[in-house]
């Protein structure tokens, strides 16, 4: 939103939220009604216009997956400042643009003498386009640009843009619905001369379309990409198409570098920044950034590709949870899922920084239910064992192990690693102590008893440890883990554990493999506290539910904006945090096998530097 908003500011459609793409119903339902009743005698000129339409979709989301792929893991970056969730529910309306352009397209080709039947390709019609795009589009562009940063109109208009100082592809289009007007009719200048000169075709006009596009997503991609052999071979072109790195720096320094996609025009009237030329070549040649800490990840169900960073951004920005309507693209994510299958490899999710710590997060191309098949272990622990090695190789100090990556039958919670390669330098940690920690930290002040049920394993036979310390009384329903508890703890302590089939206790400490019936076992406004990387089903709605292990992350936590998985925004699974607090508090041991750290010192020290649990008791 503008400082000031300025008259149509909004957009008409903006009250029917995801619905708003039925203003387009009416020509889309025309389009098949005459196809089905004309057959191929129906004009393909206004057939054409909604598959364009959805072209530009696919070709935007191709760009924002591109860039936000290249800014976690590319030397290229430009600018190296933080994106947050303010940007991105800012600029979630980018389709917009799209189908206001669709709408006009329509009544273009209903009203406007010469518009419909057109050949799919003339040549002249194309140079046309072009030469008037070079001539009137970006000469009056310039100025209306320059105009848009007065401060009148730039704090009821322009600034809604500018709000975006690190810019993504989508950010070119993020404008009020005043400005799109004008920009509208700015394009439609080379394309209606076509029309009125009947040299107009289908293919020239879908492909000035598709280079405004292509230019504006270049110009706000964030990292450089056009080589410098093209200025090289064709010095003019300088002065004809702009770098990302040129438009970047009218997104830092505001009074400069106005021109759409030719700087020309900044060149005549020396508005170009004397910088522009520095800052090209040294974005070119990439600067190197040693990364410290790794988060190791996976894909969880077939739809959570798109909940990556780089997928739907807007779906990314909010925790993960299966929608009916992802069913429509399960075809791609099945292929994808099979790609991956046979030739994935670890790949760059994300990039954070905390203070001078850089993190990213990696992720092993499988999902959650490939972790369950007993063949595909051995492909797995190579995945992994590839991703620690890189990791070593690349100086990173920790290496955390999430979700599934760290269970205990696949590779004994990270250990095999460090029997295979005990020379590595780089820490293995599974984050069991920190979880432990947030658990224990849940559980309501003045609870005397606590059943822990599900499988234990590390962090259950931590919990129960500790709990035992405390003299709280703790019962387990699990024999095999009753005795093995029983035979760790002294003779003072062991008198709090207790082996039951009562399911009396109002807080619940839950492990793996609890099912539904277990659950309606519990008495009435019983507390689940999960110890579990995957969140637990709700099945009593009289019951209250913990989330997983996880942590509110420090103000200072940067380049926050998509969540991790079902977490809410800002928050990181305890597992994440257990890595960046070891490279922070710079231990050099590794937390992985049976080993586990000291609770509280790990608590302590995560709260220290500004972490916060999600679970509020």
């Amino acid at each position: 939103m503008a400082t000031k908003p300025g008259f149509l500011t909004h957009w008409p459609w903006q009250s029917l939220g995801n619905f708003k793409y039925l203003v387009l119903a009416p020509w889309v339902v025309a389009g098949a009604y005459k196809t089905m009743k004309q057959g191929w005698d129906v004009d393909i000129s206004y057939l054409a216009i909604f598959p364009s339409l959805l072209f530009r979709m696919v070709h935007n989301q191709l760009w924002i997956s591109l860039s936000r792929f290249q800014n976690a893991r590319s030397k290229h970056r430009i600018l190296d400042r933080s994106l947050d969730f303010d940007q991105v529910d800012r600029e979630r309306n980018w389709d917009d643009q799209i189908i206001f352009n669709g709408l006009l397209f329509y009544l273009g080709h209903m009203y406007i003498p010469g518009a419909n039947n057109l050949p799919i390709w003339r040549m002249d019609g194309w140079i046309i386009i072009m030469l008037l795009h070079a001539g009137p589009v970006e000469f009056l562009y310039y100025w209306f640009h320059r105009a848009l940063h007065h401060h009148f109109l730039y704090s009821r208009y322009h600034s809604h843009h500018h709000a975006s100082i690190v810019t993504e592809p989508i950010t070119s289009v993020i404008h009020p619905f005043a400005e799109h007007i004008v920009y509208y009719f700015l394009f439609a200048i080379p394309m209606y001369a076509s029309i009125y000169t009947r040299t107009s075709s289908i293919l020239g006009l879908f492909f000035y379309v598709v280079y405004l596009d292509f230019m504006n997503n270049m110009g706000h991609c964030n990292f450089e990409l056009v080589p410098n052999w093209l200025f090289t071979v064709f010095p003019p072109l300088k002065y004809l198409m702009y770098t990302p790195s040129y438009h970047s720096l009218h997104h830092t320094q505001f009074r400069t570098n106005y021109s759409l996609f030719m700087p020309f025009y900044d060149y005549i009237y020396n508005t170009m920044d004397k910088s522009s030329d520095c800052l090209y070549e040294n974005s070119l040649k990439g600067k190197e950034e040693k990364c410290d800490v790794v988060h190791l990840t996976h894909h969880t169900t077939l739809q959570s590709i798109y909940h990556l960073r780089f997928g739907f951004a807007s779906f990314a920005s909010k925790p993960y949870n299966s929608k009916w309507y992802m069913l429509l693209v399960w075809p791609l994510s099945f292929v994808s899922m099979l790609f991956t299958w046979i030739w994935g490899s670890c790949f760059t999710v994300e990039r954070n920084k905390l203070k001078k710590l850089i993190m990213q997060t990696w992720a092993i191309p499988r999902y959650s239910f490939q972790y369950e098949l007993s063949w595909e272990k051995d492909a797995i622990n190579d995945l992994i064992e590839k991703a620690v090695l890189e990791a070593d190789c690349k100086g990173v100090k920790v290496l955390s192990l999430g979700l599934l990556n760290q269970g205990r039958e696949l590779n004994g919670n990270g250990e095999l690693y460090l029997q295979k390669h005990p020379k590595l330098n780089v820490k293995i940690i599974d984050g069991s102590s920190l979880a432990a920690a947030l658990v224990l930290k849940s559980i309501p002040s003045g609870t005397k008893q606590v059943l822990i049920t599900g499988t234990l394993f590390k962090i259950g036979y931590a919990i129960a440890t500790e709990l035992c310390k405390k003299g709280i009384q703790v019962s387990v329903t699990c024999k095999p883990d009753f005795h093995y508890l029983k035979s760790r703890l002294s003779d003072s302590t062991g008198t709090h554990l207790t082996l039951t089939k009562n399911y009396t206790a109002q807080v619940w400490l839950i492990g793996e493999g609890i099912d539904h019936k277990e659950q309606k076992k519990a008495p009435k406004g019983a507390i689940f506290i999960p110890f579990l990387q995957f969140p637990l089903k709700k099945v009593r709605e009289d019951c209250t539910y913990y989330s997983t292990p996880a942590m509110k992350v420090p103000n200072a936590l940067e380049n926050m904006h998509s969540c991790e998985n079902w977490l809410p925004r800002r928050v990181m699974s305890a597992w994440r945090v257990a890595g960046i607090i070891h490279a922070l508090e710079g231990w050099n041991a590794h937390e992985c096998g049976d080993t586990m750290l000291d609770i509280n010192e790990v608590w302590d020290a995560a709260i220290l530097h500004g972490f916060l649990p999600l679970n509020q008791v």
